[in-house]
């Protein structure tokens, strides 16, 4: 069996959907602008630096998912896909994308950011699965809170086994596996994997990959 994973924020997309989506609700001022600006670029910068506290995060993440409807969310979503997520896809992304889906038995997206603001964009990748961390929802409303593990750093590998396990195998049972990511904090999935790929990767990643002898591409320039 192959498994192809790809993260999505900076590695598939040029840009981190997380980050734009909190741009995107203080716009439709949907949230305390000034507050929520200076929050969401402090841990934007967390997370750049290897150093963000996921927990603290998706605290303050997923509020705003609590205090509206899901057809209030739905419909800023379709225009945030249309305005923010659409533009940094390159084609070079899809190209890859579609190389991997001949060819791979299984294909998917793990991301940290969250699936209600992922799943739509997995699917304009035509990617199957998405492998995300999952917001709690009772009776149709999000709670606020994180369902599971979160799909970050280590979590990533508890999430993708967890994955595999549902369909019957395992990470190192594997035929061959591939990742694809732009950051340091997932290198402990790149390390798990037998084709770990640097994509327009940061200082930290970038540095690790050539002296590990990885692969280094860039998905923005030719």
């Amino acid at each position: 069996m192959k498994l192809v994973l790809f993260d999505l924020d900076n590695t598939l997309l040029a840009g981190d959907s997380d980050y734009e989506w909190g741009q995107f609700l203080i716009a439709k001022g949907a949230v305390d602008g000034m507050h929520y600006e200076t929050k969401n670029r402090a841990f934007y910068e967390d997370y750049k630096a290897g150093r963000l506290d996921i927990h603290a995060f998706l605290a303050f993440a997923l509020r705003p998912l609590a205090t509206h409807t899901r057809e209030q969310l739905d419909a800023w979503h379709a225009e945030y896909m249309e305005t923010r997520i659409r533009p940094m896809i390159t084609q070079a992304a899809r190209d890859l994308v579609a190389l991997h889906m001949k060819d791979a038995d299984l294909v998917a997206v793990i991301t940290a950011t969250n699936s209600f603001v992922t799943g739509p964009i997995a699917k304009e990748f035509g990617i199957p699965n998405l492998i995300a961390t999952d917001p709690e929802e009772i009776d149709g409303r999000f709670t606020g809170e994180v369902a599971g593990t979160p799909c970050f750093r280590e979590g990533k590998v508890v999430r993708i086994e967890h994955f595999l396990e549902a369909h019957g195998t395992r990470l190192d049972r594997l035929d061959a596996s591939w990742f694809y990511s732009d950051s340091q904090n997932d290198l402990p999935l790149l390390e798990k994997v037998r084709y770990p790929v640097a994509v327009d990767p940061d200082p930290v990643l970038c540095e690790h990959a050539l002296e590990k002898g990885w692969p280094v591409i860039s998905l923005r320039r030719s």
